[in-house]
Formats: structure tokens, C-alpha cells, sequence
């Protein structure tokens, strides 16, 4: 049987690259358009994929190939020094494997930001797709049942990220680097990028979960540690340390807790803190944690609606 090649978006500072996907045994094609029974089906083959490990994986960059290998759950990621010549915005890279006689190959992208001043990182789940996480049997069942195009995005999301996106630019070619890090795992990555796609958020480098690779993952998806996400923040803030941050989450899990956690890691780089109200009542917790960013001088919005986002924005000068 043939490998399948699974390319994930990518990034770039002044001196590193960094690309990475997976290496698949067996897939099972997402139809996005089927409704009801046939897209929880679909769902699930998502997580009953077989990945290859110590597979041989080629990325092309500039004049050279390099040469890496698969991990033990098929995952490979590149992190190479950047020619200094490599244009900024979205740049194509290329990577192959070899089958047989074959050769295989995927293109993808990476992302080198234009000189500027912000980074903007968002969790998905209930931050701007609505999810329900915070009640697990609604979760599953609308992630069951509902295809992407039935699924909703919060009213006023779109334009508060368009406008951090450009934020700052006079040239509409540029944007700002954004990023979405979620519990979620790479099974739903092709999900998450066709819903950003319908509903016109910004284009953004995609951090999930490690896969899964059985049905009973499935039910735990998005649940369990959440410090990978803590890791996958904190490092893009190393990779990009000269930006300042915008952090957008919610208070149906540890949101709060973990950005907490890294405006007092990077006390001068965090700007302003986002927190969606996903419950009826504001969380005393969250409450707390966002008067104790006050205190390290973050800019801090715990919101119900969008409309109150957009508002704070322009009032601390994000946004015009």
C-alpha cells in the first residue's frame, strides 16, 4: 500500500525553518459535505489512521535536500538554519518520501513574517468555534454530527481577527503572524483548516495535540494535559522574541491558567489577554487571574460577546 504524506503549515524567524507533517500507513478520506451519520463516520476514520515510523522523509530547501526520518507515531518534524536570501510572507516548501520506484511528493507552506511588531495566538475550541467543551456529551455530538459547514463560528470573531491580522500594516500584502494552538489533535487538522478557510479568519500556523491512532482516543480528544499547549506558546514566543503578543482564549478549560503562566514568564512581551465567557456567569477564577494581570501591566478583556473585544482593541490602540 501506498505511504500518504501529510504536510503541515510552517514558520520561519531571521535564522531558523521550521516544517513538519506526518507519514500515514492508511487514511481515511474527510468529506466534508456528508450530514448526520456519514460525517461521525468520517470523523472517526480520523482517528483510525495507521502512521509509518522511521520512514525516510525529504525536504527540498533552496539547492539542497535534506534527509530525516519519522518518529515513532510517523510525525517528522525539519528545524534547519534559513538561508538568508528566503523571502518574507508565505513561502512554498516541498518535501518527498520514496515508494518503490515512486516518488511522492507534497508542497505546503511556511510562514516568515514581514518586519513588525505584533503575534497574535488563539485557541480554537470556544474561543471562536463554538464547541461546547465545557459539556462533553453536546461536544461529541456536535463534532459527530454537525459537518463543517453546519458548524458556527461566534458573531464578530471575523472581523476582530482580520483586523489584529493587519493590525499595524499599511500594506494589505502583509500580515501579522498568527498562530492557532489547540487540545486538539492533528487528526482534525484538515477540519481546522477548511473551517478557517469558509469562514475567512486569517490564514495562521496550526499547533495541535499529538495523533491518535484508535477509537477510544477519539472520546478523549481535546481533554487530558493541557501543558503541551503551555510548551507550543511559550516556544513560539522564544522563536519570535521580538514581537509583542496578543493571547485569545476562553474559560471553558485552563486557558486562563496557562497564559497566566506566560505573561509571568515574558512579563515586557504580552500585550493584552483575551478571555471568552462561555457559561452564563464570569468564572471568580478567571476573574482573579485576569486582575493579576492588570498588575503585570497586561491589557486584560474577559468578554461575552465579540462586540466587547473589538471595543477594547481600539481602546488600547490595537486596532483602528
Amino acid at each position: 500500500m501506498k505511504p500518504i504524506l501529510q504536510l503541515y503549515r510552517g514558520y520561519a524567524n531571521e535564522e531558523e525553518l521550521i516544517v513538519m507533517g506526518h507519514v500515514f500507513r492508511r487514511t481515511y478520506d474527510y468529506d466534508f459535505q456528508k450530514k448526520n451519520f456519514k460525517n461521525a463516520t468520517s470523523i472517526i476514520n480520523q482517528f483510525r489512521i495507521k502512521t509509518i515510523k522511521n520512514f525516510d522523509v525529504y525536504l527540498k530547501c533552496g539547492n539542497q535536500e535534506i534527509h530525516t526520518k519519522t518518529l515513532d507515531d510517523g510525525y517528522f518534524k525539519f528545524c534547519i538554519p534559513l538561508e538568508k536570501e528566503t523571502p518574507f510572507g508565505w513561502v512554498e516548501y516541498e518535501v518527498s518520501i520514496k515508494h518503490r520506484t515512486e516518488t511522492i511528493t507534497e508542497k505546503g507552506s511556511f510562514i516568515r513574517p514581514h518586519k513588525g511588531k505584533l503575534g497574535i495566538i488563539s485557541d480554537i475550541d470556544d474561543t471562536f468555534l463554538i464547541s461546547h467543551t465545557g459539556n462533553f456529551f453536546r461536544k461529541i455530538y456536535v463534532l459527530l454530527f454537525k459537518n463543517v459547514n453546519d458548524r458556527k463560528v461566534f458573531k464578530g470573531v471575523v472581523p476582530h481577527y482580520q483586523a489584529l491580522s493587519s493590525a499595524g500594516r499599511n500594506n494589505k500584502e502583509e500580515e501579522n503572524a498568527f498562530f492557532y494552538v489547540s487540545s486538539s489533535e492533528w487528526n482534525l487538522y484538515r477540519f481546522i483548516v477548511k473551517f478557517t478557510k469558509i469562514h475567512h479568519l486569517p490564514r495562521a500556523v496550526i499547533l495541535l495535540k499529538d495523533i491518535k491512532r484508535g477509537i477510544p482516543d477519539f472520546f478523549m480528544s481535546g481533554r487530558g494535559n493541557h501543558d503541551h499547549k503551555f510548551d507550543k506558546i511559550k516556544h513560539v514566543l522564544e522563536f519570535y522574541p521580538n514581537l509583542k503578543y496578543i493571547l485569545l482564549g476562553d474559560d471553558s478549560q485552563h486557558d486562563p491558567i496557562l497564559y497566566e503562566r506566560i505573561c509571568k514568564i515574558f512579563p515586557v512581551t504580552v500585550k493584552a489577554v483575551y478571555i471568552r465567557q462561555t457559561g452564563k456567569h464570569k468564572k471568580k477564577a478567571t476573574k482573579t487571574i485576569m486582575k493579576n494581570l492588570e498588575n503585570l501591566e497586561v491589557s486584560v478583556c474577559y468578554y461575552k460577546d465579540s462586540s466587547e473585544a473589538i471595543m477594547h482593541s481600539k481602546s488600547i490602540g490595537l486596532i483602528s
